[in-house]
């Protein structure tokens, strides 16, 4: 059998939880997916907005090493811009003769010239809908705007009834399965196709016969949906307070939309699937479901993603399938989305990749043991510029704010991030023990800004980064 193509599914600001049973979000296929093959239940993005999590997901890299540390149309190119000289792994795909394309959402960097990162064939332009804020369409049948004096009208959610064959997803999916039709008259080529929608990213826009398949009455409020967000970093409950003037009933509707909009996702990759299947290219395709960041989506009385450091924006659904991975598995050890890089070059082009990842051969060869269960992400605050570390291992997750107050959960105990254990005595030892811990991440992957941050205004961490050189 010839090198195993490659089918990486994205989407943007999808939650964890909407591929899991538990939940209300109907994903019929994709769960199909996940049966036969492996699901990782904590999977966590590197960055909690699209743009510096994309470019990580090209390079391996995490922000601050690849430059690219916010939207690509929210700041002058000085404050986020892309290092083009770095290597990036679909180019190792295309080099070692994968016929390659990407087609969706791009939101990688500026000059949106796929080619120079491996790809020879691509279509971006009219699948990005949603960059800025967005303009209110006259023909919603629903739709609920958030106003504030002083700042634009903010669209949250709306209902359309646009036949489904008109949504820049549909129209994906179809290239997508135009591409494997042309991909099968030459099966001796490999190939690694990218789709990456811009859904279920806000505004909440629903196709109405998506929606109609959920019920608000049966849409139960986030068990932390009160939270006061006390003993909370301030600007927290700044941000909660955009939201003061929404009911639950509007939560709800924000999140049927939400859910809606996953379903017609799921929807077309049925579509993809079925077509894969046709061309009887299902065995030696290896298939890699995965989103950017998540979406608070009522947790903490929150909605869309950024600077709270919480799970709903940082935990990531991650499906893996195909050739040499175990079906029906279900992985509980941390992961980071850096981890899919080195994994997906050994398991297409059969090579290694310089990046920070680690593959994820131990855990899909059942080898937990051998796995520290860790992982680090980075925020820089978009536009205002707030600077966050967050670390993830075993149990705990602590949160370097340089704005505010840290945080600490210990999420087996508290799963829903009500109680921050930061200023706790009895937990001094455990922040410590993470913050040395983080400081030696920070000096690995070379993130100077921080690790040479020691005047005296910036000593406030909870040690220093000299603790523990090794």
């Amino acid at each position: 059998m010839s090198r195993p193509n490659l089918l990486f599914l994205m989407t943007d600001q999808q939650r964890a939880d909407s591929i899991e049973a538990h939940t209300a979000c109907q994903m019929p296929h994709l769960a199909q997916l996940a049966g036969r093959g492996t699901q990782f239940q904590r999977c966590y993005t590197v960055n909690p907005i699209c743009s510096p999590t994309r470019a990580s997901l090209m390079t391996g890299l995490l922000p601050h090493n690849h430059g690219m540390v916010d939207v690509t149309h929210a700041v002058p190119a000085y404050r986020a811009r892309f290092d083009a000289e770095l290597p990036v792994w679909p180019r190792t795909l295309q080099e070692a003769g994968y016929d390659t394309a990407y087609y969706g959402k791009w939101h990688v960097e500026r000059s949106q010239r796929l080619e120079n990162f491996g790809f020879g064939t691509y279509e971006i332009e009219q699948y990005q809908q949603k960059l800025g804020l967005v303009e209110v369409d006259d023909d919603l049948l629903l739709r609920r705007m958030v106003r504030q004096k002083g700042y634009a009208d903010f669209l949250l959610y709306g209902l359309s009834d646009a036949p489904l064959e008109t949504l820049p997803e549909y129209r994906m999916f179809s290239d997508g399965i135009r591409f494997l039709e042309n991909a099968a008259a030459n099966r001796e080529r490999p190939w690694a196709l990218f789709l990456s929608t811009e859904a279920p990213h806000d505004p909440y826009i629903a196709p109405q016969t998506f929606y109609e398949r959920y019920r608000l009455d049966e849409l139960a409020p986030p068990a932390n949906f009160d939270d006061d967000l006390a003993q909370r970093p301030a600007i927290y409950r700044r941000i909660q307070s955009v939201w003061d003037e929404l009911s639950w009933a509007d939560f709800a509707q924000a999140t049927a939309c939400y859910y809606a909009n996953c379903s017609m996702i799921d929807e077309q990759i049925g579509r993809l699937l079925a077509a894969l299947e046709r061309l009887r290219m299902t065995e030696n395709t290896i298939i890699v479901f995965t989103s950017d960041h998540g979406d608070y989506m009522g947790e903490h009385r929150l909605l869309l993603k950024g600077i709270p450091a919480f799970e709903g924006a940082y935990r990531i659904p991650l499906v893996l399938a195909g050739p040499g991975i175990p079906q029906g598995r279900q992985v509980s050890e941390i992961v980071s989305l850096l981890d899919l890089v080195p994994t997906l070059v050994a398991l297409t082009a059969g090579t290694a990749f310089p990046g920070q990842g680690r593959s994820l051969r131990p855990l899909l060869n059942d080898e937990a043991a051998a796995w520290p269960s860790e992982a680090y992400a980075e925020c820089h605050g978009q536009r205002f510029n707030y600077t966050q570390r967050v670390l993830c291992q075993d149990e705990h997750k602590n949160v370097f704010n340089g704005f505010a107050e840290d945080e600490l959960y210990d999420l087996g105990a508290d799963p829903h991030e009500l109680t921050n254990l930061a200023g706790d005595p009895q937990q001094r030892d455990l922040l410590e023990s993470m913050a040395a811990r983080m400081w030696a991440i920070m000096r690995q992957t070379e993130d100077a800004t921080m690790v040479n941050a020691q005047y005296g205004m910036f000593r406030y961490a909870p040690v220093g980064p000299q603790l523990d050189k090794g």
